[in-house]
């Protein structure tokens, strides 16, 4: 099963069980706009190339659209309309002034040079910069951008409607960027999963955990929890997979990790298969790669009793049944990797009042964000009788529905 069709059905299930009209229920799946624009640019040889740029915007009721910019080669329209609708949810259950949108450029960044892709990202700005802006939808980075791309849209935007800091989140520092927005979305899953450890009696410290990707997400999750006390016993990445049953030493691997770019070759751990590492035994499982990892085909085998989504929509829905029959608790995506965004809201809000927070604030706004937004789901749960992931869409399809509803624009 696709993103798309996963997400519109447990968007589905979230508005059965809140008892939606079903004319609303449709309004709420359609996407507010969807963009394309074809971006030509002038290659460093002097020959001309053309790239595709879409922007979804799916949901404006409680405020600005929000969400990433990619570029990859393979972008699928499909997938970009589910991570739209998506972040619609994610930001509704996060209770941030947002809705959700998505793009980018079908393009490979690794075989364009700097300059190309400064001059690509600069084309697709004058495409897109009155469709989007600081009230209307914010940017951010996403797989293949990073803060320099956003420096770029900031700049360009610019030209066309005076200095505006806040109608991209993710930037530089030194352009408007905000501290601890690097850390994040790891952050945001070591606060989420001690909320969520604490329910059942447990904490971090004593926890064997194992972390599938160890990106940007999944290494600083890794730092966090054991420096917390948690014990990260396995963890991979492209390269490869490492176990070691006493806990794996992070600063160390961290070290190995940017000197070689990889894991591969870690000497404080045994390589192991890459395929084995959500099978591996342990308490907590993160995964903090890709999607659709945790299929049919590999569910039973699953040992953790905790599993905390990192990544987006890592579970299908096909092993979300058979682990609830196992009793293992999934903390879902919509609420464990929503420090990102949070973040990214408290960069905006910095940048509209002109005044920078230090980076124990930003911390502790967000752990309060994470810890309340948990609180809310847990609440939804019981009024519903449901489970954790259900229990994050309909507190998400409520809030959006609520605010559909008083201004009017139901169906």
């Amino acid at each position: 099963m696709n993103a798309l069709a996963a997400t519109s059905r447990n968007f589905r299930q979230a508005a059965r069980l809140l008892g939606l009209d079903s004319k609303l229920e449709k309004s709420l799946l359609i996407p507010f706009r969807e963009i394309k624009v074809e971006c030509t640019i002038p290659k460093d040889d002097g020959t001309l190339a053309s790239f595709v740029g879409f922007r979804v915007q799916h949901d404006n009721a409680r405020g600005p659209m929000k969400g990433g910019i990619r570029y990859h080669p393979e972008v699928d329209p499909d997938e970009v309309n589910a991570l739209a609708q998506l972040m619609t949810w994610k930001t509704a259950v996060a209770n941030i002034p947002y809705g959700g949108a998505k793009g980018g450029i079908g393009c490979d960044p690794g075989e364009l040079s700097i300059s190309e892709l400064e001059r690509l990202t600069r084309v697709f700005t004058q495409k897109i910069h009155d469709l989007i802006g600081v009230h209307t939808d914010v940017p951010a980075p996403d797989m293949g951008t990073n803060p320099q791309t956003m420096a770029w849209i900031l700049d360009e935007y610019s030209k066309f409607h005076g200095y505006s800091p806040a109608v991209v989140t993710g930037k530089p520092i030194d352009l408007g960027g905000s501290l601890g927005r690097d850390a994040a979305t790891g952050r945001g899953v070591l606060f989420a999963t001690e909320a969520l450890l604490q329910e059942y009696g447990k904490s971090i410290s004593g926890q064997r955990f194992v972390i599938q990707g160890f990106g940007n997400v999944g290494s600083w999750a890794a730092q966090l929890i054991s420096e917390k006390g948690g014990k990260i016993v396995a963890v991979s990445d492209i390269t490869g997979a490492i176990k070691n049953s006493n806990g794996i030493d992070i600063p160390s691997l961290l070290k190995h990790s940017k000197e070689n770019r990889g894991i591969k070759g870690y000497n404080g751990a045994q390589p192991i298969d890459p395929n084995s590492i959500l099978v591996e035994d342990c308490d907590v499982l993160i995964p903090a790669a890709l999607g659709g990892v945790i299929n049919r085909e590999n569910a039973n085998e699953i040992r953790a009793r905790f599993i905390i989504e990192a990544a987006n929509h890592p579970t299908d829905p096909e092993a979300d049944e058979i682990l609830s029959k196992k009793g293992v608790v999934i903390l879902p995506d919509i609420l464990a990797n929503s420090g990102g965004v949070t973040v990214s809201y408290f960069e905006w809000v910095q940048n509209i009042q002109g005044f920078m927070w230090d980076e124990e604030k930003v911390n502790n706004e967000l752990k309060t964000y994470m810890t309340k937004g948990f609180t809310a789901v847990k609440e939804m749960c019981k009024t519903h009788n449901c489970d954790l992931r259900m229990g994050a869409f309909s507190l998400g399809v409520n809030r959006v529905a609520r605010a559909t509803v008083l201004r009017g624009w139901e169906a």
